[in-house]
């Protein structure tokens, strides 16, 4: 992984999470167990209201977590209940963070290449829907990052299993002087809860 990256992994904060949300992740930690137990791929959608900005920074931190903790057939989506776009910010904070970000285009939604290693494939982002040919028409978790899309969205077509883990919206620090940080602490928060789900897998392939 990118030495940044090594880096910020090293500072999250595991003793930051609660055993409520412990046993909010509960449930994604013993599909992906199931998953692996069984040698079958683990498909994991995460999903918000725009796909902009939590959806993308829970995929992303998913599918670097899987990588770190080598838990194979992992394989880690987004998609919204609408498209719009990635987040501007969230590229610059993942950025900030370690990640290598490359902008593939140009447009109303922007299309990002985010490497967590030089020699691992980039995972894409951009803002789409949910059930966008992109993402997996059947047998993948759906993982609601946001209540309105949790709330909004009671039926995820294909999905063999719903899970909600929700997250409060960076975006309301947008336009403030507390942006940067803000958007730093969630995606931190995020990727302590997604590296803590993963740090749990490999105890049943011992």
């Amino acid at each position: 992984m990118h030495l940044k990256l090594i880096k910020t992994i090293e500072h999250l904060n595991f003793n930051g999470i609660s055993e409520e949300r412990k046993s909010i992740l509960s449930p994604l930690i013993e599909y992906i167990k199931e998953k692996v137990k069984s040698g079958n791929k683990a498909n994991i959608n995460f999903i918000c209201t725009h796909n902009s900005r939590r959806s993308h920074l829970s995929q992303i931190w998913a599918q670097t977590a899987a990588s770190h903790f080598r838990i194979p057939a992992v394989y880690c989506y987004s998609g919204g209940t609408e498209e719009t776009a990635l987040f501007p910010k969230v590229a610059e904070t993942l950025a900030g963070q370690g990640f290598e970000i490359l902008k593939i285009n140009e447009g109303s939604n922007s299309m990002y290449a985010v490497k967590y290693s030089p020699n691992a494939l980039p995972i894409i982002g951009f803002s789409k829907k949910y059930d966008s040919p992109f993402n997996p028409a059947s047998d993948f978790a759906a993982v609601m990052t946001c209540s309105q899309a949790d709330g909004g969205c009671p039926f995820i077509a294909g999905a063999e299993k719903r899970i909600p883990i929700t997250y409060e919206d960076p975006k309301l620090s947008d336009s403030t002087p507390l942006q940067t940080k803000i958007y730093a602490e969630r995606s931190l928060e995020i990727a302590a809860e997604m590296f803590y789900v993963f740090s749990q897998i490999n105890s049943c392939n011992q």
